[in-house]
């Protein structure tokens, strides 16, 4: 047996009826590309069937201790069945956007069951009439509760289902795996009785570790190298959530937010998503007539799991960001923003990202469930202070095709899980050049998604049109020195060429007036001088030089990476 940290116990004890805490993640295939150009629900279900290996939570479930007087442990199911957790559903005609949007949010919106390995499979057919997407394409959405993956190793753990070509390869299962009984109460009580032992020692040891790192921090905020967390505002996001959700989706291009870069030095990607994401929520809010005087801000997860475990387990921490809503000109917003994450960087850096989650895990299993208990009980959620207004999650994806029973993936979202005090969150990941946006949210805090929808379109769409207008200004720029210097050329040769013929007929001049007439003589001698002023004041031909452009220049987008 395994036993769940103190991070991951922490999403099965604050989940309710109306907050389940599982994360989905839904793809969009093209069985086209597939061998025989189909793919049948059966197959999906081999398939997956040859990977549930590669992770082990997949047949695992979750046993908690009696009283939750410990963390819980995962146990091998004795009564697995994969084809419980493999669903089949379609569409009716037409297969519209607005009614896939309408299926992921009801499917998303069931909790998972808690006494069977938590995860589920929906293969959804029907999907003929969204846009961009060709006829015949299905839907493969996941569902993983956040106890078991965090946004990183649900990445890892989807790429197990895939392959990067058409042709799907054949795992063999060298996991040895074998069912397991469940423990007796008396056992798991005995366990809990002797890691509770050990805890305070644990919990000392972390004091002591943490405190030079807090100091550290405390005295970068007093010199004024980093800045304290400023106030939240409280919006209708920030309210006890409901039972029922939204999803909407967005696709933009991963080369466009990189050109953003160019409105502000220094941005990165993510500081781009939360300036589109703030200009969103301004936009809403303001319709409203209920945008705050100062910013919201999200929260951030960060990512602090390293190369040696990639799958399974929760290891985030977080970061508070500023959006910047209460600024209307867009690239200050972005500047805004960037400031603020990199304020929040040096903050985490500062402390020590991990230590955050190290606290978790040090937290007394009864404690956590019982203060999750009392919190739901109270509403505590309309009454607490609030640390942010909404979530954004990015997780990195691959530039590559991904298949999976050789259909191509042609995009996906992400749907994450909302709680108490946090009823929106935007999924973030990128794949083939391109940078998915999900959403999802209560539906009594949002009932119209289409609108937010088109509102972080129009965020995204000026900044982009910001950026054109500055490539626009670098070429007429670039025009403009072009020719400023042709003609500087031109005339500096026109010069030269002037200064030559001046000196190739200054000496002739000078030997002309070197011939004195003698007056006291006849006029015999005139011509003679005149002639031979006329022979010399003749010219000597030059060659003038042609004007040639030393400047070109050109104005290139290509991003550099992140």
């Amino acid at each position: 047996m395994k036993q769940l940290s103190g991070l991951d116990s922490s999403f099965l004890y604050s989940e309710t009826n109306n907050a389940p805490m599982h994360i989905s993640t839904v793809s969009i295939l093209d069985p086209s590309t597939a061998p025989g150009g189909k793919v049948r629900f059966k197959e999906i279900i081999e398939h997956i069937k040859g990977r549930l290996h590669l992770a082990d939570y997949y047949r695992q479930k979750v046993v908690r201790v009696p009283f939750d007087a410990d963390f819980p442990y995962w146990v091998n199911d004795e009564h697995f069945d994969p084809e419980y957790h493999i669903r089949h559903y379609a569409l009716p005609a037409p297969g519209d956007w607005r009614q896939f949007c309408i299926l992921l949010a009801r499917i998303n919106s069931r909790g998972l069951d808690l006494t069977r390995p938590l995860w589920e499979a929906y293969v959804i057919e029907g999907l003929d009439n969204i846009e961009g997407m060709p006829k015949g394409c299905f839907a493969l959405l996941t569902k993983n509760h956040h106890a078991a993956i965090d946004g990183t190793s649900s990445a890892e753990i989807g790429a197990t289902l895939c392959d990067t070509t058409n042709e799907a390869m054949v795992l063999q299962d060298d996991s040895n795996w074998a069912p397991q009984t469940v423990p007796s109460d008396y056992e798991l009580l005995t366990r809990a009785h002797f890691n509770n032992l050990m805890q305070p020692m644990k919990f000392m040891e972390l004091i002591q570790k943490s405190i030079p790192a807090f100091s550290k921090a405390m005295d970068m905020v007093t010199k004024g190298e980093i800045a304290a967390p400023g106030d939240v505002p409280k919006t209708r996001f920030n309210d006890a959530v409901s039972q029922h959700r939204i999803f909407e989706g967005l696709t933009f291009s991963l080369a466009e937010m990189k050109s953003v870069r160019a409105l502000v030095a220094g941005v990165t990607v993510n500081d781009v998503i939360v300036t589109v994401i703030g200009g969103g929520m301004r936009r809403y809010l303001e319709a409203k007539s209920e945008l705050p005087t100062i910013s919201m801000v999200a929260q951030c997860p960060i990512n602090v799991r390293d190369d040696s475990d990639k799958v399974g387990g929760n290891q985030i921490a977080s970061m508070s960001v500023e959006m910047g809503t209460h600024i209307s000109d867009a690239v200050e917003r972005l500047l805004h923003v960037h400031t603020s994450t990199s304020n929040g960087k040096r903050y985490n850096q500062a402390i020590g990202a991990k230590i955050m989650t190290d606290f978790t895990n040090a937290t007394t299993s009864n404690l956590m469930s019982l203060g999750a208990k009392v919190a739901t009980e109270n509403s505590l959620a309309n009454q607490l202070e609030h640390k942010y207004n909404c979530a954004i999650t990015n997780v990195p994806g691959p530039q590559i095709p991904l298949y999976i029973k050789g259909a191509k993936i042609l995009g996906g979202w992400g749907l994450g899980p909302i709680m108490n005090g946090n009823g929106l969150f935007h999924t973030v990941g990128s794949y083939c050049g391109e940078v998915n946006l999900g959403i999802t949210a209560c539906r009594v805090m949002m009932p119209d998604p289409s609108f937010y929808r088109e509102c972080i379109q129009a965020s995204y769409d000026e900044l982009i049109n910001l950026v054109a207008e500055k490539q626009t200004e670098r070429r007429e720029e670039s025009a403009t020195v072009t020719t400023t210097d042709n003609l500087d050329t031109t005339k500096k040769v026109m010069a030269k060429a002037e200064v030559t013929q001046t000196e190739t007929t200054k000496p002739a001049l000078t030997k002309t007036e070197s011939v004195k007439p003698v007056a006291a003589k006849t006029n015999s001698a005139k011509p003679t001088a005149t002639k031979a002023v006329k022979a010399t004041a003749k010219p000597k031909p030059t060659k003038r030089g042609r004007a040639q452009s030393a400047v070109t220049r050109s104005f290139s987008t290509k991003p550099t990476e992140l």
